[in-house]
């Protein structure tokens, strides 16, 4: 009688499709994936236990280089944590600009996303269209914090200083020119033939699967759950904004890139509504305990400068306590949790990433698929090593 054996491959932590060092310890059955096991650690950072030994101000860089595609994302969670446990309130002008930022990082994040999703499956123009219009994003960041990518504008309070000359003329070509853009990766992708076969009942998970595994963002809105936190447990005014939630119905690959897609369009009427709503006003909290005072003043009196650099190198106590802030990142929901012993600096943070806990149920959706549909899974899933090893 005739016996099969089956046979263990490592896939990674170099293989480009695995989207950075993870490993991927595969048993197969010839093409069929019996198994998978995510191996992670070959980019772990520390950040968690870095936090204890800074001040709240000096965390903020730290958390860019988590989901380093969607630093803003990473920042606006963080400081919101931080702002609940002390109870200060921001300025609508910076609630504002805050939106604008992040949905633009929404955006920056959707369009890495197609561009390596489609090159992985063998579309090259997309990846070249969706870079070209992420360079605009990229700009603006530029700009706005003196930073392409590992980037940070928001303080605890509000911002680090006004938007440059003419952000709102470039806030505004983006919302002029990218529906236009989008329509044009849907025509290369939407009913292209390859990408339909690549894609539709690829990385099937049910929607009762996708909670009980934790999947959050548009992995599990295409699966079908309704659930995003800018709508169902707002912060930063969202709930000011008009935008859909979009779901799918098939739990498959192709439904999750039409998620994603409907997305993009949705970020760009975010971002038009916050820009038309912008006005004049403060942009950091009236805190001069927390906030830095506005250049204009703090060099007027000796003790003004005093305190301005007291609270750069010393920080600020924050009351004693521990909050939980989720926000809707781009790949799902990130959370952080902080515990405050009344010191500068936080006495635990634990960081709930979206990329973490979605890589979980690859098994579940991989099980049972040849090896390069384990490529669209992996790109369907939305990973970065930054948040999972953070």
């Amino acid at each position: 009688m005739a016996t099969t054996e089956t046979m263990t491959v490592n896939m990674g932590p170099q293989h480009p499709s695995t989207h950075g060092v993870l490993r991927l310890v595969i048993e197969l059955d010839g093409e069929i994936i019996r198994k998978i096991t995510p191996h992670i650690g070959y980019l772990h950072r520390g950040v968690e236990k870095i936090s204890e030994h800074r001040t709240y101000h000096q965390t903020i860089p730290l958390t860019d280089r988590l989901d380093y595609l969607a630093p803003m994302s990473n920042n606006l969670g963080y400081v919101l944590a931080v702002e609940k446990l002390l109870g200060i309130e921001v300025p609508e002008r910076a609630q504002t600009i805050r939106v604008i930022m992040a949905e633009l990082t929404r955006i920056k994040s959707h369009l890495v996303w197609i561009a390596c999703h489609a090159l992985d499956i063998g579309a090259m123009t997309v990846f070249l269209y969706a870079f070209r219009e992420r360079e605009k994003i990229m700009d603006i960041y530029e700009k706005i914090s003196g930073a392409r990518m590992t980037s940070n504008y928001f303080r605890v309070g509000g911002l680090s200083k006004e938007p440059y000359a003419g952000f709102e003329r470039d806030v505004q070509e983006i919302i002029d020119t990218f529906p236009g853009h989008f329509d044009t990766y849907e025509g290369l992708l939407t009913e292209n033939t390859i990408w339909k076969q690549r894609t539709i009942g690829n990385g099937v998970i049910s929607a009762e699967d996708a909670v009980d595994y934790g999947i959050t963002g548009p992995a599990l809105r295409g699966s079908g759950v309704d659930w995003d936190l800018r709508r169902d447990n707002p912060y930063s005014g969202y709930e000011n904004y008009a935008f859909q939630v979009p779901t799918g119905t098939n739990c498959d690959t192709y439904d999750r890139y039409k998620v994603r897609m409907v997305e993009l369009r949705e970020s760009v009427k975010i971002v038009k509504q916050a820009l038309d709503a912008l006005k004049p006003g403060p942009i950091l909290a009236d805190d001069p305990q927390v906030c830095y005072p506005p250049k204009e003043s703090v060099y007027n009196t000796i003790e003004g400068l005093i305190h301005h650099f007291k609270i750069a190198s010393e920080g600020f106590p924050v009351p004693e306590g521990e909050v939980y802030q989720g926000i809707e990142a781009p790949k799902g929901e990130l959370g952080y949790y902080l515990v405050s012993d009344g010191g500068t600096k936080p006495y635990r943070m634990r960081i709930r990433p979206p990329s973490f806990v979605n890589l979980g149920a690859i098994e579940k959706m991989a099980k049972g698929a040849m090896i390069a549909d384990l490529v669209a899974v992996i790109g369907t899933l939305d990973i970065v090593l930054g948040e999972i090893d953070r």
